[in-house]
C-alpha cells in the first residue's frame, strides 16, 4: 500500500498538468508571452523593497515584503514591525505565483470569481490566488515578483505595485 501511495505522490503534480492542458483549464488563463530575463540582483530587490515598504509606512500598513527571482526562490523579505506572522508565507506565495504564472496574482483570483472552470485552480498546490502579487519587469522580460501580504488584498496590490514601480521610474 504505501508504494502505490508514493507512487500517486509523486506523480500527481505530472498528472495534474497533463489535465490541466488535455481538460483545456490552462486557456482562459493563458501565460502572457512576456519570457524570464536574468534574475533580479539584490541591489534591484533592495529598491523594490524599500518602494514597497515606503508605500506601506505611509499608510500605516503593517506589511510582509517578499522579492523572488524568475525561478521563484526567495531574494529579499522584509516584515515591517507588528505585522502578523501569517502574512509571511503568504507574501512569499503571492510573490512565486505571479512569477511562476507570469501575471499579477489577482489574475488568478479573479478566474475563481467567475466559478466555472476557474475553480479548478483551487486544486493547484502553492497557488496563492489573492492580489498582491506583481511581475518585476524590466527591458520587458521578467526578472522576479514581489509579494505583499498583511492587509486587504487591494491594500497588498498597491504596496506591490509601488515597489515595482521603484525599477521602472529609474
Amino acid at each position: 500500500m504505501k508504494r502505490k501511495h508514493s507512487i500517486f505522490v509523486n506523480l500527481f503534480p505530472k498528472f495534474l498538468a497533463i489535465s490541466f492542458l488535455f481538460f483545456g483549464i490552462v486557456s482562459p488563463f493563458q501565460a502572457q508571452t512576456l519570457s524570464y530575463g536574468p534574475n533580479i540582483s539584490l541591489e534591484q530587490a533592495k529598491k523594490v523593497i524599500a518602494a514597497a515598504e515606503a508605500e506601506a509606512k505611509k499608510n500605516q500598513w503593517n506589511m510582509a515584503i517578499a522579492v523572488v527571482d524568475t525561478g521563484g526562490n526567495l531574494v529579499l523579505f522584509q516584515r515591517l514591525d507588528n505585522t502578523q506572522i501569517g502574512s509571511i508565507e503568504i507574501a512569499k506565495g503571492k510573490a512565486s505565483t505571479a512569477n511562476n504564472f507570469k501575471r499579477p496574482s489577482r489574475a488568478l483570483e479573479e478566474a475563481i470569481e467567475k466559478g466555472g472552470i476557474g475553480l479548478r485552480l483551487l486544486a493547484v498546490p502553492g497557488v496563492f490566488p489573492l492580489e498582491g502579487g506583481e511581475l518585476i519587469l524590466l527591458d520587458g522580460k521578467i526578472i522576479g515578483a514581489i509579494g505583499v501580504s498583511g492587509a486587504q488584498s487591494t491594500q497588498d496590490g498597491q504596496v506591490a505595485r509601488a515597489g515595482v514601480s521603484a525599477l521602472s521610474s529609474k
